[in-house]
């Protein structure tokens, strides 16, 4: 995959996923900011914490930052989808996981 087409695939997944976290966002009690350059989460009560997902235009790939943790999410034609390569998760299941561990309740993104 090219630049272009991985800042096209990239903008994409953040958009969307940027539309549904913002969807979930007062039902669960966090907030949404940024956009296709980088989306934060931040937790509202809890001590200042945020998840940070940004592209990684060199590596052609979504990074993710939370819980103390980097989560590098690859392009996947298979799937049609950025995905963990380790566990097969899509973008939006690894984020369904992690905002379920954070908050301690389950959140399907």
């Amino acid at each position: 995959m090219d630049e272009r087409e991985f800042h096209t695939r990239s903008d994409a997944a953040l958009e969307s996923l940027e539309r549904r976290l913002a969807a979930l966002a007062d039902a669960h009690g966090f907030d949404v900011e940024g956009g296709a350059e980088k989306l934060e989460v931040l937790f509202e009560d809890q001590e200042e914490s945020r998840f940070v997902i940004s592209p990684n235009a060199p590596a052609r790939q979504i990074w993710i930052s939370a819980l103390a943790t980097s989560y590098k999410l690859g392009w996947s034609a298979e799937a049609g989808a950025f995905v963990l390569e380790k566990t097969g998760e899509s973008l939006d299941r690894v984020m369904s996981r992690l905002l379920s561990q954070q908050l301690g309740s389950p959140v399907e993104v």
